[in-house]
């Protein structure tokens, strides 16, 4: 692996942080406070190609590498976590499925404007009663001539109610177990799926995270993903690259409270001089960025392997649990050094304190990544 980005990755390097930091940064507090979805950067990102980074060009994407797909995401989240969640989904839990496991029919009618970002995809794993145990899916899907039909409700559904597509994991014969689920490609407007409860979340609150219910919800079985009984292994597999991205996010989270504090360390005056000539504020960013560093490497790391066609499961699984844990340290730090300041929505890092807590959640509770990267370990 090559530690010097190339020609093209700092170009999509400088042209996302441009976007982000002129367009997506300005108006990130207010759309948090509303809980407003960002559809017109949404569009914009769609237009700078950044929702299929590395989906292949005959497939509708950018063409471009994982490397770059993550320093795109890193970038936006710098500015605003929810856009950047809202991008990474389209890109790794929907696109990057579609390109392992959908079919010709499939690619042209759902992949090729999903990468191009001329629609919007979501993930739907989750369930009441399913969340790490991924497996314990409620959520029924029963052949019915040329369709299956539909029963159940999925929850935290990232885009839940901005997406056109979404990629659903239902049960269909429960003696099989985890070989009984399949997934499912639904479009918005199919009768029978609605978009449900929006959720008042503590972080990235300009991102929709919706309930989605489905009642006899009829679906063609041209939409089944991958063969009959796979979709465990489509769930779980596109979860490792999902992983990555956000690891990137999370990255960008602690990138941008460093940078925060940093410029606040220089202006904010005690006992005669600024904070910045204070040794535990020195301490402290020395941490936060050499903690920031490695897990943008370890990122970076994931995303290689990933991008030599190598095993990235375990990259994928240590680069989120670090960065996310990371993220959550260094906030709180930033909150810290700017004391009372910190507290007020007056500044960005108590924004960046409650978005960096969702990434220890979501795409696998670090809980989870432990027990993957043990597996790993042992299995060896």
């Amino acid at each position: 692996m090559d530690f010097q980005l190339n020609e093209e990755q700092l170009m999509m390097q400088d042209m996302v942080r441009e976007f982000a930091q002129n367009e997506v940064l300005p108006g990130a507090a207010d759309r948090d406070a509303k809980c407003e979805y960002p559809k017109d950067l949404v569009e914009k990102v769609a237009e700078l190609g950044l929702m299929g980074v590395a989906i292949p060009e005959e497939m509708g994407g950018a063409g471009m590498d994982y490397i770059s797909y993550s320093i795109a995401i890193e970038e936006i989240s710098k500015a605003d976590a929810a856009l950047g969640v809202i991008v990474s989904v389209n890109n790794s839990l929907v696109c990057d499925p579609l390109v392992r496991y959908a079919n010709e029919d499939q690619v042209e009618r759902f992949l090729k404007p999903l990468a191009a970002g001329q629609k919007l995809g979501a993930y739907a794993l989750s369930e009441a009663q399913s969340g790490s145990d991924a497996a314990n899916v409620k959520t029924m899907a029963i052949p019915d001539g040329d369709d299956y039909v539909l029963n159940g409700q999925k929850l935290w559904i990232t885009n839940g109610a901005a997406s056109d597509v979404v990629l659903v994991f239902a049960m269909t014969d429960k003696e099989k177990g985890h070989k009984g689920i399949n997934c499912f490609i639904v479009e918005k407007g199919t009768p029978g799926f609605e978009v449900g409860k929006k959720e008042d979340k503590l972080g990235i609150r300009s991102s929709d995270t919706t309930e989605l219910n489905f009642e006899d919800c009829r679906v063609p079985a041209a939409n089944l993903l991958g063969k009959p009984g796979e979709g465990f292994k489509v769930a779980m597999s596109t979860l490792d690259a999902g992983r990555i991205g956000i690891a990137a996010q999370a990255v960008g989270v602690g990138q941008a409270s460093i940078d925060a504090s940093i410029k606040f360390a220089k202006e904010r005056e005690a006992f005669g001089k600024t904070i910045s000539h204070f040794q535990a504020i020195q301490f402290y960013l020395a941490d936060m960025q050499t903690k920031v560093d490695a897990a943008r490497l370890l990122t970076w790391e994931a995303s290689w392997k990933k991008d030599q066609g190598q095993r990235y499961g375990l990259e994928a699984a240590m680069c989120k649990t670090f960065a996310s844990e990371t993220a959550v340290d260094v906030a709180l730090k930033a909150v810290q050094i700017h004391g009372a300041y910190g507290y007020s929505k007056e500044f960005p890092v108590e924004r960046y304190m409650r978005d960096a807590k969702i990434t220890e959640i979501y795409e696998g509770t670090n809980e989870i990544q432990r027990l993957v990267i043990a597996r790993y370990l042992l299995s060896s």
